[in-house]
C-alpha cells in the first residue's frame, strides 16, 4: 500500500485549492482554487517520471444564514425571520503540468451559481416598510477569478522524504463578473411593487476587479507509517482598493469610505492528521481545524471601500480515497467561531459604536475528484 502521506496529501491539496470558495458566508471571499497545485506530494506517487498532466474538479455548497456582529450572534434575525440567506454551489475546474519533479505549475477557474434572499435589499425589514414581510431573491452565474501558479518543493520527492515543504506563487487575474446585477423589488407611493436593476451583495459578485498575489505554503510530516500530519497556508495580496462599483446607486449621497466595493485581501490555513484504514487500501480519514477569511486592513494599497471583514475557525472532518492515478476527498468543516470584525470604514467611527454584521454558514460541504494523465 502506498505511503499514507501519499495517499493524504495527494488529495488535502486538491481539497485546499478549492477551500477558500468564498467562506462560509456573507465575508466576502471570492470563489477561486487558492492554494498550491494539487496532487504534486512525493515521488511515490509521482514516480511515472515528470512531464505529466492533472485535471481536477472541486464541487463546494454551503448555505449561510446566521448573522454575527463580532462573535455575538444575532440570533434575533432567524427569530423575526429577516435574516440573509445565501445559498452558494461552485465548481471549480482544474489542470496541473509538472515540467520536473520539484515543480509544478497550475490553472484554476471556479463556475459558481449563487441566490440570495433578503428582506432588507428589497421592501425593507420593518412591519412597517414591509408589512407582509415579503422575502426576494437575487443572483448571480458565471465564472469566477482565474488563478495561475507554481509551487516548489524545498526537499527532492525522489528521496522519499517523512517531511516536506513546498512554497508557492500565484496571480489572481479578474476574470469574473465584478459588476453583476439583478433585478430588486421596490414599492412606489402607492404601495405598488416595481423593480429596479442594481448591482448584486458583494458576496454573491463573481469576481472583485482586481489583479492579486498569493503566497502559499503546503507541507506534511509522516509520524508513523500510518499516520501523517499536514498542513496548508494561503494569503492574497489585492492591491486594489475600490473596483468602482457603487454599493448603493441609488443612494443621494456619496459615502467615500464605503460606497464602493472594496477588493479585499484574504486569507486561510489548514493543519490536521491524516490515518490510513488498513482495511481498504488507499483510503484515510482525516481530521483537522482550519480558518479562513477576510481581514479589515489590506497588507497593500487602501483598504477603504465596502468588505464584510471576519474569520471562521472549523473543524474538519474527511475521507481521503487514492487509487492509482485517481483520487478524490470529501470534508464538511463545521464552523466552532465565527467573528465579523469591524471593517475600515467602522473604525472611523468617532463614537467607537459602529459595527456591521455579516452572516455565516454552519457548515460546508467539499468534494474533489483529480486524474493524472
Amino acid at each position: 500500500m502506498k505511503p499514507i502521506y501519499t495517499i493524504v496529501l495527494a488529495t488535502a491539496c486538491t481539497l485546499f485549492s478549492t477551500a477558500i470558495a468564498q467562506a462560509q458566508g456573507c465575508v466576502a471571499v471570492r470563489h477561486m482554487s487558492c492554494a498550491a497545485p494539487a496532487g504534486t506530494n512525493s515521488a511515490d506517487f509521482f514516480k511515472q517520471r515528470t512531464g505529466h498532466w492533472q485535471v481536477s474538479a472541486g464541487y463546494r455548497f454551503f448555505r449561510s444564514y446566521k448573522h454575527f456582529v463580532g462573535d455575538e450572534e444575532q440570533k434575533q434575525r432567524v427569530e423575526q425571520g429577516t435574516e440573509v440567506i445565501n445559498v452558494s454551489h461552485a465548481l471549480d475546474l482544474g489542470i496541473t503540468y509538472m515540467p520536473a519533479l520539484r515543480w509544478s505549475v497550475s490553472v484554476n477557474l471556479p463556475v459558481q451559481t449563487n441566490d440570495r434572499s433578503s428582506l432588507y435589499e428589497h421592501y425593507g425589514n420593518s412591519l412597517t416598510a414591509n408589512p407582509a414581510q415579503k422575502r426576494f431573491a437575487t443572483g448571480s452565474k458565471g465564472i469566477g477569478d482565474l488563478r495561475l501558479s507554481g509551487s516548489y518543493w524545498l526537499a527532492n520527492p525522489a528521496s522519499l522524504p517523512k517531511a516536506n515543504l513546498a512554497v508557492g506563487l500565484g496571480v489572481k487575474l479578474p476574470t469574473g463578473n465584478y459588476r453583476a446585477t439583478d433585478s430588486f423589488h421596490k414599492l412606489n407611493k402607492e404601495g405598488q411593487d416595481y423593480t429596479i436593476t442594481l448591482p448584486v451583495d458583494q458576496s454573491i459578485q463573481l469576481g472583485d476587479g482586481g489583479v492579486g498575489a498569493s503566497v502559499e505554503l503546503q507541507g506534511y510530516w509522516q509520524l508513523t507509517g500510518g499516520l501523517t500530519a499536514y498542513g496548508n497556508g494561503f494569503y492574497l495580496f489585492n492591491p486594489r482598493e475600490t473596483n468602482g462599483v457603487r454599493r448603493n446607486p441609488l443612494a443621494t449621497t456619496i459615502d467615500l469610505v464605503a460606497g464602493e466595493f472594496s477588493v479585499p485581501d484574504q486569507f486561510a490555513a489548514r493543519i490536521g492528521l491524516s490515518q490510513s484504514v488498513s482495511a481498504i487500501p488507499g483510503l484515510a480519514v482525516m481530521l483537522g481545524g482550519r480558518v479562513e477569511g477576510v481581514p479589515a486592513i489590506d497588507a497593500f494599497g487602501g483598504s477603504s471601500g465596502f468588505r464584510r471583514p471576519g474569520y471562521i475557525v472549523s473543524v474538519e472532518p474527511g475521507l481521503a480515497y487514492m487509487r492509482h492515478k485517481t483520487s478524490a476527498a470529501l470534508t464538511v468543516p463545521v464552523a466552532l467561531y465565527r467573528n465579523r470584525i469591524k471593517s475600515y470604514a467602522d473604525r472611523l467611527d468617532p463614537t467607537g459604536l459602529r459595527h456591521g454584521d455579516a452572516a455565516f454558514a454552519d457548515y460546508l460541504i467539499s468534494f474533489t475528484v483529480s486524474r493524472w494523465f
